[in-house]
C-alpha cells in the first residue's frame, strides 16, 4: 500500500511543482516520514528529487541560461555547505513556540520565521507595482545565490527563495524553469554529499522497489508538466510561483513544515 501512495504523491507533486521549480521534496518528504524514520525519509526524498531534476534536464536542458546558472549556482553551493555546517551550532532554544495539529508536533522557530519573511519579501517584487519593474543584475545574483544556498543548507528549503529571486532576472518561461532545474541539481548534489555517510542505513535492497516507483512516478509527472509547458504563458508560471511561495511561507512560518 505504501508503494502505491508514495508513487501517486511523487507523480502529482512532480507535476504540480514543475512550473514553480520547488515543492517536490516539501510534499514527498512528509509522505515518506509516514513509513520511514526521518533521516531515511529525507535521504530517499533527496535521491528522488535529484534524479527527477536530472530527468527534467533532459526535457528542458537546452533552454538553460548558463550565465545566470553559474552566477547564481556557484555561490549557492558555497552557501549550502556553510548553512549545513552552521545548522550543527543552532541551539534548541531557537524554538519559539510548539503546538500540535492532531498527532503532529509543529515547532515555530526563528529560522522558519526568517525564511518565511524572506520568501514573502522577494515574492512582493512581483505584486507591488513600484517593485514589479525591477530586475536583478549580476551582483545581486551572487547575493541571491548565496542566500538561497545558505538557507537551503540550514533548513532544506531553498527552492522557493531561489524561484522568487529568479523571477526578477527577466528570464523567459522555458529559461526560468530550465535554469532553476540546473540550480536545484547543484544544491541536491551538495546536500546529498552530506547524506553519503548515512547511506548504509537506507537498505537499498529492501527499499529498492519503493525508490524505483517513486522516481519513475516523478518522471511521469515531470513529463506531463513539460507537455503542458507549451500551452501555458509566462504569466501563468509567475502566478504559480507566487501562489506556492505564499502557501509554503505560511506553512513554514507556522511550523507545519
Amino acid at each position: 500500500m505504501e508503494i502505491i501512495i508514495i508513487g501517486i504523491v511523487a507523480a502529482l507533486a512532480s507535476l504540480l511543482t514543475f512550473f514553480s521549480g520547488f515543492g517536490l521534496g516539501t510534499i514527498l518528504t512528509p509522505t515518506l516520514i509516514l513509513f520511514f524514520p526521518v533521516d531515511i525519509a529525507i535521504a530517499l526524498s533527496g535521491i528522488v528529487h535529484l534524479l527527477n531534476n536530472l530527468f527534467k534536464m533532459v526535457l528542458v536542458g537546452k533552454h538553460v541560461d548558463w550565465r545566470v546558472a553559474f552566477r547564481f549556482g556557484l555561490p549557492a553551493v558555497v552557501g549550502a555547505f556553510l548553512g549545513a555546517a552552521f545548522l550543527l551550532y543552532l541551539p534548541n532554544a531557537s524554538i519559539v513556540y510548539t503546538y500540535h495539529l492532531g498527532q503532529k508536533q509543529c515547532d515555530i522557530t526563528y529560522l522558519k520565521m526568517l525564511m518565511a519573511c524572506l520568501m514573502v519579501f522577494f515574492a512582493l517584487f512581483e505584486l507591488v507595482p513600484a517593485l514589479k519593474k525591477w530586475q536583478f543584475d549580476d551582483n545581486k545574483l551572487l547575493i541571491g545565490g548565496f542566500a538561497s544556498g545558505f538557507f537551503g543548507g540550514l533548513s532544506g528549503n531553498q527552492g522557493a527563495l531561489r524561484s522568487a529571486f529568479l523571477l526578477k532576472t527577466g528570464l523567459k518561461k522555458e529559461a526560468f524553469i530550465a535554469t532553476g532545474v540546473v540550480l536545484a541539481c547543484f544544491i541536491d548534489i551538495t546536500r546529498l554529499s552530506v547524506y553519503f555517510s548515512r547511506m548504509k542505513q537506507i537498505h537499498f535492497q529492501e527499499n529498492g522497489l519503493l525508490l524505483t516507483v517513486a522516481v519513475l512516478s516523478a518522471f511521469v509527472g515531470a513529463y506531463f508538466g513539460n507537455k503542458a509547458l507549451k500551452k501555458v504563458t509566462l504569466r501563468f508560471v509567475q502566478n504559480a510561483v507566487i501562489i506556492m511561495i505564499f502557501v509554503l511561507a505560511m506553512l513554514l512560518g507556522l511550523g507545519v513544515i
